[in-house]
């Protein structure tokens, strides 16, 4: 056989709804060499990485870590922790992603309810109230930002609710945590995950997830530790988490002062996750989530200056991602072809009934300043013009440096 090349990527500026371009300090932190997984250095780099990360989720949660596996990964983790066998779980549903929570709950054997917004808006809190009562659920299972829509649900009155029904809150904050306010414990969530590759500027593969007292409860009720590294006193339970790899009794162990074996720490992401984290707090968070919100609300300006129109409910919008509907005269796959291919710039579309309906623009993470959000916009106008669709020249740019120059932000 003929052997490949090494790796050598083309340039890209990856501007759609994630993966983003990496931050080069996560890179470089993530070309370190590697340790032994219980090297006094690895393991004192775990204890770092929990702490940054109760920062960045702002939390006391002493069960913060890492789940080595994509978002994806993290969001089954929980669930499959969380909820046993016929347990109730109820999920709104704004989008794709809130599908995917109702899947894998199921997946997990639970009775699954939902309740349900159409696309573009996020479901009012009276309409969780009222499934609430219906439902009496174990979990309310919740995506904060859903980059389908790029809608983001309101988390005001839903710890009350989960107080009254005594129920665990869940999030999935995946595509929102770091570039959107989200206080765990201000909150009251009980566990939340995220992954690298959205606000947090690092690539997909690791996720951030954190547990408050009351998950954890839940979580070691079901404890069950495997044969082979099993200790006298170690506690049996006729109803294990139904995953080994996904089990967080045992990775919680894993991280926790025990470290009784479980997998090998995946290092070289653990390395970019600390980094990722140490970015965020060295910015501030405030002003990292600030620095998100100006850079979205200027990219949203640019494309209405090019006479494009936002989707969705603007009240509840992502500041890290939006949605711009495609004209219908305009061929959105050749548009987005040709900013790849003339310009090395990513957009993305959606999903289901917005497949071919919606362009998705980021601003997040590495690439949420502003000759990123200026490049993109001359780039699109560009192509649009080239096609033949009637763009106001400059507009867009122009639009955007007027959402800067209102927020104060030098030309």
């Amino acid at each position: 056989m003929s052997l490949p090349g090494p790796i050598d990527p083309p340039a890209r500026l990856l501007m759609g709804p994630g993966p983003i371009t990496a931050h080069p300090r996560v890179l470089q932190a993530m070309s370190a060499q590697l340790v032994g997984q219980y090297d006094p250095y690895m393991t004192a780099a775990m204890g770092e990485v929990q702490e940054l990360y109760r920062g960045v989720f702002d939390t006391a949660n002493a069960h913060t870590l890492l789940v080595d596996a994509t978002a994806r990964g993290a969001i089954e983790a929980a669930l499959v922790s969380l909820v046993s066998p016929g347990d109730r779980v109820l999920v709104p549903i704004m989008g794709r992603f809130g599908h995917l929570l109702a899947e894998i709950a199921g997946r997990c054997g639970a009775e699954v309810h939902t309740v349900e917004a159409p696309w573009g808006e996020v479901v009012p809190l009276e309409a969780i109230a009222a499934a609430m009562e219906r439902a009496r659920p174990r979990v309310l299972a919740v995506v904060h930002g859903d980059t389908s829509t790029t809608m983001m649900q309101p988390f005001d009155g839903l710890r009350e609710l989960c107080d009254r029904y005594d129920c665990l809150l869940y999030a999935d904050v995946t595509a929102t945590l770091g570039g959107n306010p989200f206080p765990v414990d201000a909150w009251g969530v009980d566990a939340a995950t995220a992954g690298l590759q959205k606000c947090l500027g690092g690539p997909s593969g690791s996720a951030p997830a954190t547990f408050s007292p009351r998950a954890v409860e839940v979580i070691e009720g079901r404890r069950s530790i495997e044969a082979g590294i099993r200790e006298a006193g170690d506690p049996a339970t006729a109803h294990p988490i139904r995953s080994n790899y996904f089990d967080l009794a045992m990775i919680f162990d894993y991280w926790g002062p025990r470290r009784l074996n479980h997998h090998t720490e995946a290092t070289t992401m653990l390395y970019g996750a600390r980094e990722c984290a140490r970015l965020v707090l060295e910015e501030g968070l405030g002003h990292y989530q600030g620095r998100h919100a100006l850079h979205g609300e200027a990219m949203a300006a640019g494309l209405e200056g090019m006479g494009l129109r936002v989707y969705g409910d603007p009240a509840h919008k992502m500041a890290n991602v939006v949605a711009v509907e495609i004209p219908e005269e305009v061929d959105g796959e050749a548009v987005r072809s040709a900013l790849l291919a003339d310009f090395g710039i990513e957009i993305g579309t959606s999903f289901g009934p917005l497949a071919g309906r919606v362009w998705r623009i980021g601003t997040m993470g590495w690439n949420a300043r502003k000759d990123a959000v200026l490049t993109t916009l001359a780039a699109l106008e560009a192509v649009l013009r080239y096609q033949g669709y009637g763009v106001p020249a400059g507009g867009g740019v122009d639009a955007a440096y007027d959402a800067y120059a209102g927020a104060g932000v030098a030309a």
